[in-house]
């Protein structure tokens, strides 16, 4: 069997995905996580880790991340300018929310969950994080939200359009799902 099937260009063709921090339920670690692997491109059957074959990821609403426990005032985050003596520098979540804005906790959160290689620079950059719900490239993003055909625990009914729903139980199919 060949080592090159499935490597087309379409299957390194890079897409944009938009994740709705604020209306996320899921918390800053988990959300982060889930950014690095699209960002990896993990998600990708041709997934490989010496190749960039990652995806686009527009986060928006950074200003209500969500956080558990009391992360926003006993997090420190820490850095050094190389200067002797007073070169160490720290604050506390709180005040990174002040300064910089919800977007760097979570930049910095998804810097941490990339492999420290030469190529997380050039995946980080493909995170394009805004404090608001406007982005500018709506352009770019072909669905915004992806919509499931499968209906109740059941399934679909199968049958000429207009015809009564056939579920056993005559239970009432529930509407499509959105996936996120």
């Amino acid at each position: 069997m060949s080592q090159v099937l499935g490597r087309t260009n379409l299957a390194f063709s890079r897409a944009w995905h938009v994740v709705n921090v604020g209306a996320d339920s899921r918390s800053l670690g988990r959300l982060a996580t889930s950014i690095a692997v699209t960002l990896m491109g993990k998600h990708k059957p041709i997934y490989h880790p010496s190749n960039d074959c990652g995806d686009y990821v527009v986060a928006v609403g950074c200003n209500d991340i969500r956080l558990t426990g009391n992360k926003r005032d006993q997090k420190m985050y820490y850095k050094h300018t190389t200067r002797p003596g007073k070169g160490f520098k720290q604050m506390n979540m709180e005040r990174v929310f002040q300064k910089f804005g919800g977007g760097e906790i979570l930049r910095r959160a998804v810097s941490g969950m990339l492999p420290k290689n030469r190529l997380r620079d050039v995946r980080l950059a493909r995170l394009k994080v805004y404090e608001g719900l406007h982005h500018p490239y709506k352009k770019n993003i072909m669905v915004m939200e992806a919509k499931s055909n499968r209906r109740g625990p059941i399934g679909p009914s199968y049958g000429p359009v207009g015809a009564p729903n056939n579920n056993h139980n005559n239970q009432e199919a529930s509407p499509p799902l959105a996936i996120e």
